[in-house]
């Protein structure tokens, strides 16, 4: 490995020979330079790992010579030393983008430490990290168990994820590699205690229920509206990981308050999650209670184009009589314009702003090559996310938000999950074409491979065929037809798919923040 290559520029250099014999001593390649001049034409010949530059300096000054080293390598990183600590010389450095600056007279030590933290930190971050890790996996994968409660599989989930991004800063792809097995692990034991106890819970033979999609309303946001005016922004498939890539941007303009998560309803897609969470209802209830409002799997139309109505009807139900809005956004176009429109619904007790950005980024990484690229795994996933967000009207609402006493929720109807192993189904041509469940008649399939629920009313679903049933895929499995099915699988395979069984599909944020 190459010494780091240091240039050293001051107008005193000779005085500074023990601190450069100390630096070579220590594995470091001196280059020095009496004035900022011949400084710029060594940093033109010469490739350096950081520059260490006097402040004070006759002819070019120590300023001067840090604009001009910006203009020909913007990146490289420049420590001023001063002899002066005038607030208004440390404000033109900084503004100048230094990396660190020093006070004279430095001594060895304080440079080595300055050294450390430019050069190495990525790396030292890299090995504490990993460190860190080795030690908790242990832990973790203790943890991993059937006998887990509702609200422990939470806390095995917010642990896998906070390593996950702290190791998608280091280095270490062995220990990146490891915890994909560990959370792999988490998601097989995960389907298996959602078997065991999902139909419990939906029918209310359990006690020890967590909060779901259509109780989340009486359960989380009744109590909110208690205290005020409420913005409610649904991020239809937001993921625990990407509100986790969103949330420092927005502890910018907000405190968040609660950061907890819920369990959607099968299937997790639009149609039934998202409906049911506006409707306060499971999907053969609103089916019963609201024919007009529901669509079935089988019958033309848009199957969510009534949630607002179903959410009126929500707040009638429980005798809320308040003034509210509903808007969706499509596209960035109505996502301008609702930022305009603000102002007008600062007067409502309720505003719900469905957002569908992430939802259209998972599909459209499905069907469009340049996407799949640029979302090629889950950190490009999340860092497209993050871009896309950091653009969008929905970061103009939040701002516009954070300078109004309203709580704001952010919350989504389902996750998504990134599938790689096909699994094989045959059924008729009305079968429905999601690939992460199936429900129609005389559905072939291996039943050890899929969770199936042989009676849909028992879990609320509508039942279109008298011999209908559903089966959902777990893990990272999706549904194949034996048609094409090597064309089908390549298609798929690693597109990130919603509906069935696993903990990114059904543990998703409800986050409660509040201006600062």
């Amino acid at each position: 490995m190459d010494k780091p290559a240091i240039l050293w520029v001051d107008d005193e250099i000779d005085l500074l020979k023990p601190h450069i014999l100390f630096l070579k001593e220590k594995g470091y390649e001196l280059s020095t330079s009496n004035n900022g001049q011949e400084a710029l034409e060594q940093i033109r010949e010469k490739n350096f790992d950081i520059i260490f530059l006097d402040e004070q300096m006759p002819g070019l000054s120590g300023i001067e010579t840090l604009m001009r080293i910006k203009e020909l390598s913007p990146t490289l990183p420049v420590v001023m030393i001063t002899k002066s600590e005038e607030e208004t010389i440390m404000e033109d450095a900084i503004g100048s983008n230094i990396s660190d600056y020093l006070i004279k007279p430095v001594n060895p030590n304080q440079i080595l430490l300055c050294l450390k933290k430019n050069l190495e930190n990525r790396k030292l971050v890299s090995e504490k990290t990993s460190f860190q890790y080795q030690q908790e996996f242990r832990n973790i994968g203790m943890e991993i168990s059937p006998k887990l409660t509702h609200e422990e599989w939470k806390d095995v989930y917010r642990k896998i994820i906070y390593w996950e991004l702290k190791l998608e800063q280091s280095q270490d792809e062995g220990m990146a590699q490891i915890l994909k097995m560990q959370k792999e692990e988490a998601n097989q034991v995960f389907c298996k205690f959602i078997e065991k106890n999902y139909l419990d819970w939906i029918n209310g033979r359990s006690d020890d229920k967590p909060t779901q999609s259509h109780t989340l309303f009486k359960e989380k946001i009744f109590p909110l509206l208690n205290e005020g005016s409420l913005f409610l922004i649904l991020i239809d498939n937001l993921r625990l990981d990407q509100w986790k890539t969103l949330q420092p941007i927005l502890e910018e303009y907000f405190r968040v308050e609660h950061d907890e998560l819920y369990y959607s309803i099968l299937p997790t897609t639009t149609q039934y999650a998202r409906n049911s969470l506006f409707a306060g209802l499971l999907p053969t209830e609103i089916e019963k209670k609201y024919p007009k409002y529901w669509v079935n799997e089988d019958e033309e139309g848009t199957k969510n184009n009534y949630e607002g109505e179903l959410m009126g009807e929500l707040l009638k139900r429980y005798g809320r009589d308040l003034k509210y809005s509903y808007y969706k956004v499509l596209n960035m176009a109505y996502g301008r314009k609702l930022v305009e429109s603000l102002p007008n619904l600062m007067g409502n007790r309720l505003n719900v702003i469905v957002y569908n950005f992430v939802d259209m980024l998972s599909h459209a990484r499905t069907e469009m090559e340049i996407i799949r690229e640029l979302a090629d795994d889950e950190k490009a996933y999340r860092s497209l996310t993050l871009s896309w967000f950091q653009h969008s009207p929905l970061l103009d609402i939040f701002r516009f938000l954070a300078e109004k006493e309203v709580n704001v929720v952010i919350t989504t109807d389902h996750g998504s999950v990134r599938v790689n192993n096909p699994v094989q189904v045959l059924g008729d041509k009305n079968t429905n074409t999601n690939l992460r469940y199936k429900t129609g008649k005389a559905l072939k399939f291996e039943r050890n491979e899929v969770f199936e629920i042989r009676n849909p009313n028992e879990a609320f679903l509508p039942r279109v065929n008298v011999s209908s049933n559903f089966i959902f895929c777990r893990r990272y499995d999706f549904f194949a037809y034996p048609n094409n099915y090597n064309y089908y699988v390549n298609y798929y395979k690693n597109t990130f798919q919603h509906g069935g069984v696993s903990i990114e599909e059904m543990l998703v944020p409800f986050v409660v923040m509040r201006r600062k």
